[in-house]
């Protein structure tokens, strides 16, 4: 497996239009996609930085993955993705080397990438995620 780039951040927040009008109106970036994927009982917002992007999530049921981190954490960073070519090769590759998963085979993600999430139990703390295109 070879790590092409940071794909993106994910930032859990309580309320997506705050959130994006943080980074708009005091970072001075542009959200250039919002996106509910109903599977994840989230809603998204992205922003470019560079190559790397930033996404923001918002839990639409408090007992969803992003509510139940909030609930646990607060608002903040939740995940880091890493832009890989395949993501089932890339999933399978950590597993050989003892890694715990979350995903054993990919998933759909927003912005229509294959997704699979690595456990930070096994990552350093650090819930991890491959991501690859269509």
């Amino acid at each position: 497996m070879k790590v092409k780039r940071i794909e993106h951040i994910g930032i859990a927040v309580n309320h997506l239009e705050e959130a994006i009008r943080f980074y708009e109106d005091v970072l001075g970036l542009s959200c250039y996609g919002v996106e509910e994927v109903p599977d994840q009982k989230v809603r998204t917002a992205f922003f470019k930085v560079g190559d790397t992007k930033i996404e923001l999530l918002e839990s639409t049921d408090p007992e969803g993955p992003i509510g139940r981190f909030i609930e646990k954490k607060g608002e903040g960073i939740h995940h880091m993705a890493f832009a890989v070519d395949e993501t089932a090769p890339a999933l399978a590759e950590a597993a050989e080397k003892g890694i715990r998963l979350i995903d054993e085979k990919p998933r759909k993600g927003a912005e229509g990438l294959n997704i699979g999430f690595l456990h930070p139990k096994s990552t350093l703390g650090v819930l991890t995620e491959f991501c690859s295109d269509k």
